[in-house]
């Protein structure tokens, strides 16, 4: 049993990857599924395609590396995170579509509590603020639906859980309904200083204890799979949020280390080590990852668009046909025009917190065109990174490393990250291994069960492949920011 495999369950897509014993990637398999837009704002998955892409994902890559299920010693698995599901416990069928961590359909909800005067509990209590991204609203959004009076949730008939608890649960015939903590903390449901579910936050929210799952360390016992699904039962022994197992990947395990990863979505972790920092930029506290029981902190930063800004130049203006097109079309744009993409299709993040506010492009001649738009693009993503990571500066003190280690799928454009050393003013550490979030998914499983080595050796192994370093000049980095910043303003105000 020399292999491990992690399952990425994402936003857009789920991915199976085997890890050999030294920790190199010898199988990948990936699958698109749909996704569901009901209103303007809404976004939803079929839970059914999550849970039939990932198997489907995951036999694919067992056969490519000519591998039996004896081949491997765990399973570890990381996922989009605040993905909301419920579903019967006799018979796993779901009472609705999985509402995805990009839906704004409770944003009015979020709005009458904040006014209530609940945010301050929640910001202290669960680290986080009161905003449609995270799981709670979701959560109580179906229940007001399908159960009103709750009396199904109350009896125990219902099950709540994110995208781990639910492949979890599917993959062990119903015999488990467990998370992880760092899945757990992302549901505004989560004491993150107690390290449990808070009475007080769910009683807010009319949500029954019962359907909550257990909370488990990100290295721990999640069950053994079916043995019809592979061939053999499986141990499940990692589970991390993507953004933490990234965090994990990243090996960035002493405070002020700091990494941004460029998936769907764009998220930035500076690891704060055993203290919760509260910020006072519209950051979040959140559980970085939970070892022995231990927890350790970050500050997150959390942007909704990111690769989804080249999606929607793919899939809905069909300016390209390729995310790779991207670079070559940057590459040739009009240096003369400054055209500037906000991306808010879904609302602003941090450290705006915006759920009202609608994307818009400025700067637009007659001369724009897909290179001009794609470049703005890329550059969109840059931009939103400084915001965070001014805000995590002035959280911090400036105690935060000047070093950003970076994953994700968008990496893979030199320009892109060019673009990014230029604009935050800081080195940009590109690893050899970008699949991060699933090599952290995997550490974490395999070192459960003594396949990988600990804490401290895996740290050493992380290796440069590319370092990017500021070229723009400072004057022309401030002034580029200073007219994001005013169309980010102009955006919001409309």
């Amino acid at each position: 049993m020399t292999h491990v495999l992690a399952i990425d369950q994402g936003t857009t897509s789920s991915r199976a990857i085997l890890f050999d014993g030294a920790m190199k990637i010898v199988a990948t398999a990936q699958e698109e599924f749909a996704q569901h837009f009901p209103r303007s704002g809404w976004v939803e998955h079929h839970p059914r395609d999550l849970w039939s892409t990932t198997v489907a994902t995951c036999r694919e890559a067992i056969a490519h590396a000519g591998l039996a299920a004896g081949d491997i010693a765990a399973i570890g698995i990381t996922n989009q995170r605040e993905t909301t599901l419920v579903w019967e416990k006799d018979t796993g069928k779901p009472l609705h579509n999985a509402i995805v961590w990009q839906d704004r359909r409770t944003a009015e909800l979020c709005r009458e509590m904040r006014e209530a005067g609940h945010e301050a509990t929640i910001i202290d209590k669960t680290g986080l603020l009161l905003d449609p991204y995270f799981s709670a609203t979701k959560l109580k959004w179906i229940l007001d639906q399908a159960d009103p009076d709750r009396s199904r949730a109350r009896r125990g008939e219902l099950l709540f859980g994110t995208v781990d608890t639910w492949l979890i649960w599917h993959l062990t015939g119903g015999a488990r309904h467990v998370t992880d903590a760092t899945n757990a903390c992302r549901t505004m449901l989560y004491d993150i200083r107690k390290g449990r579910w808070s009475t007080t936050i769910c009683d807010l929210f009319d949500i029954p204890a019962a359907m909550l799952p257990e909370v488990q360390d990100c290295a721990g016992d999640f069950g053994t799979t079916r043995a019809d699904l592979f061939g053999k039962e499986l141990p499940i022994r990692g589970v991390a949020g993507d953004q933490q197992a990234a965090t994990v990947g990243q090996a960035c395990f002493h405070p002020g280390m700091l990494k941004s990863t460029y998936g769907t979505g764009c998220f930035a972790l500076l690891n704060t080590g055993d203290t919760p920092v509260v910020s006072k930029n519209r950051l979040l506290t959140t559980v970085a990852y939970q070892i022995g029981g231990k927890a350790t902190y970050a500050l997150e930063g959390s942007i909704f668009i990111a690769g989804a800004v080249v999606q929607w130049l793919r899939d809905g203006l069909k300016i390209i046909k390729t995310a790779a097109e991207t670079q070559g079309l940057a590459e040739t744009a009009d240096p003369a025009q400054d055209v500037i993409l906000v991306p808010a299709f879904t609302g602003l993040g941090a450290p705006y917190w915006n759920a009202e506010c609608r994307g818009a492009i400025f700067g637009l001649t007659r001369n724009s065109g897909p290179a001009e738009l794609a470049k703005a693009a890329l550059e969109s993503v840059g931009f939103q990174t400084r915001d965070l990571l001014e805000a995590m500066a002035a959280d911090q003190a400036g105690e935060a490393g000047n070093v950003l280690r970076v994953d994700g799928g968008m990496v893979a454009s030199d320009w892109a990250m060019q673009f990014l050393s230029d604009i935050i003013g800081a080195p940009v550490d590109r690893p050899e291994i970008t699949e991060t979030t699933a090599l952290g998914a995997a550490w974490l499983a395999g070192m459960a069960v003594g396949a990988y080595p600990g804490q401290e050796e895996f740290a050493a192994s992380w290796a440069l492949e590319r370092r990017f370093e500021p070229r723009l000049d400072a004057a022309e980095r401030e002034a580029r920011h200073s007219r994001w910043k005013a169309a980010v303003k102009a955006a919001m105000a409309v």
